[in-house]
């Protein structure tokens, strides 16, 4: 049975004069149907949600429309919407936080940590018989979500530097009490359990601030994934999702057969193994998911892959994920391809290469005239402001 696919992405907003992150997501927002589109913690960033799909090809349609009409917006009042982990700079103001009791709370308590929650990611959702399944196939899936962040890595400069992470939004994210890797539960009663326990010590204030990188949905039947950075090219979305799918889906048949997770408890490999995709991205090892040891990208991507190839058959998604996938590794991680471009260039060119594969079709072509701004003296390099100032 194929399982349907939503998809959150979220997005940073950009100043195309400068290439500065800018507190405007109210002006990106302005007329668009608030179901879809919506804002964030910081008012830097905006989050695009898609419509539920069965079909990588309408999930694919759906997320370079969204695209498309946050582009427009921004386009409208001199800004541009950036899909990437982390942008190099950011300008005077960019973590101020939106008008909203929960999140004015949540930047009291933590601070510096909301301060510089300047990172974005993309949260695939997939369908699930009921949360008791959710909760026991975390275990089981849980070791093959530091390959999928591997496959999104897309931040690596920060500040205005480059950190030497393919995903330094992973490292800034961690800081957060509850994110990285689930426990195992036996079923949703223990892992509810959980949470209250956590709300009760008041380090979170309620089930939304439970960021591990897979949750059961509070509020629907799904199972979310919430490793991955968001990506420049909607195609890696569309991998990541149909791969995600298919990991639900060999998990779900496997408890419907009586089978159950193989767990010890420790799951202290598990952080690790986020630590090094994170690290490294595609550009050098992973830890294998079986063996625990590491292994080259290329290779634990293509096991994985052969793995589920009858799950991704029965979708009809195998040539198109084969693909997909046969392509990311041969063009290396976003965060690769980005610092390629630093190198040839410098970290404003990085913004237009952003811009416009965030833009997708035609957004090449849109770059020579947002590029303009280049050639004005003193903006190659770009002013640093102080992150969360």
């Amino acid at each position: 049975m194929t399982l349907a696919v939503g998809v959150e992405e979220e997005f940073h907003v950009l100043e195309v004069e400068t290439g500065m992150l800018v507190p405007r997501a109210g002006d990106v927002l302005q007329g668009l149907p608030k179901r879809r589109f919506t804002t964030e913690l910081l008012q830097s960033i905006v989050e695009s949600n898609s419509d539920v799909h069965t079909t990588m090809d309408a999930l694919w349609a759906d997320l370079i429309q969204s695209r498309a009409r946050l582009g427009g917006s921004a386009a409208g009042n001199g800004l541009a919407v950036v899909a990437a982990g982390t942008v190099p700079f950011a300008g005077s103001g960019a973590g101020r936080v939106t008008p909203d009791r929960r999140y004015r709370q949540m930047v009291s308590e933590y601070r510096r940590i909301a301060d510089e929650q300047l990172i974005c990611g993309t949260h695939v959702h997939v369908d699930v018989p009921d949360r008791d399944t959710a909760v026991r196939m975390m275990c089981m899936i849980s070791p093959w979500a530091p390959v999928l962040l591997a496959l999104s890595a897309s931040s690596p400069f920060w500040a205005g530097a480059d950190t030497g992470y393919a995903s330094w939004r992973t490292m800034l994210w961690q800081r957060w009490p509850t994110a990285g890797p689930a426990a195992c539960f036996p079923d949703a009663a223990a892992y509810d359990a959980a949470v209250s326990d956590l709300i009760a010590s008041g380090v979170v204030t309620d089930p939304g601030m439970i960021y591990y990188d897979l949750r059961p949905s509070d509020h629907q039947p799904t199972l979310e994934l919430r490793v991955c950075d968001s990506s420049p090219s909607a195609e890696t979305v569309v991998l990541i999702a149909a791969v995600f799918r298919a990991l639900v889906m060999r998990a779900t048949a496997r408890l419907a057969a009586g089978g159950s997770p193989r767990c010890d408890g420790r799951h202290e490999w598990l952080r690790a193994a986020t630590w090094r995709a994170a690290r490294s991205g595609l550009e050098g090892d992973l830890i294998d998911p079986v063996s625990h040891r590491p292994a080259p990208a290329a290779r634990v991507v293509r096991t994985m892959l052969a793995r589920l190839r009858p799950e991704l058959e029965e979708c009809g998604d195998w040539a198109t994920v084969r693909d997909l996938a046969e392509k990311a590794l041969a063009d290396g991680s976003a965060a690769h391809r980005l610092r390629r471009t630093a190198a040839g260039e410098d970290m404003l060119a990085c913004v237009d290469e952003l811009i416009a594969l965030t833009r997708g079709p035609g957004g090449r072509a849109d770059r020579v005239q947002t590029a303009v701004r280049t050639d004005r003296p003193g903006l190659r390099r770009g002013p640093v402001e102080p992150i969360g100032g």
